[in-house]
């Protein structure tokens, strides 16, 4: 069924180990990155590479690079958040001081790490909308403090092959014309 999507979501983020797990193992209010502003956009951009004779008589095209980015505005955040968005960061805190530091830079101190990024959209009348990656914010970010509107960290995660089949986006989306298993039995 064709669909209107209206609306924004929730983005969670959780480091990636060997696979993605099930959504309600990342959907977990301690794997929210923040609540976020300005929504959430997908990017799929292929590159195809074609080979075609002087007179365009024959030709042959195969997709030569694939390349996702997932962005979203985040609005709540903390200094954790920044060690999710930095693959350089480091957070110490002093409990005593209550105090949370975190470094950024340094290349020696790059992490290698690669995290699940997975954007929600509820739709109660027509199905919800799940949108996964795996990759890490190639963008760095940017801390405007202005006395006059909130601090917003534009986030934009890189996606990277997240399986064996060199998957970059698993969208799922609730059906709600799926016929039911109970449903197909009868017909």
């Amino acid at each position: 069924m064709d669909r209107i999507v209206l609306g924004s979501g929730m983005v969670y983020i959780k480091e990636f180990t060997e696979s993605i797990p099930e959504d309600t193992e990342i959907e977990k209010e301690e794997n929210l990155l923040g609540y976020i502003q300005g929504g959430a956009s997908l990017t799929y951009t292929p590159t195809f590479y074609e080979a075609k004779d002087d007179f365009n008589i024959v030709s042959k095209k195969f997709i030569s690079e694939e390349q996702v980015t997932l962005k979203s505005g985040v609005m709540t955040w903390c200094g954790e958040t920044l060690q999710k968005l930095s693959s350089t960061a480091r957070v110490e805190e002093d409990k005593s001081t209550k105090t949370r530091t975190v470094k950024v830079g340094g290349a020696s101190n790059y992490d290698r790490k690669k995290y699940i990024i997975h954007f929600v959209h509820k739709d109660e009348a027509d199905g919800d909308i799940r949108v996964t990656i795996v990759g890490s914010n190639e963008a760095g970010f940017e801390l405007a403090f202005a006395k006059d509107k909130e601090t917003v960290i534009n986030a934009e995660f890189k996606a990277q092959p997240c399986d064996n089949e060199g998957t970059l986006i698993i969208f799922k989306e609730v059906d709600k014309t799926i016929p039911d298993e109970e449903d197909e039995e009868e017909i």
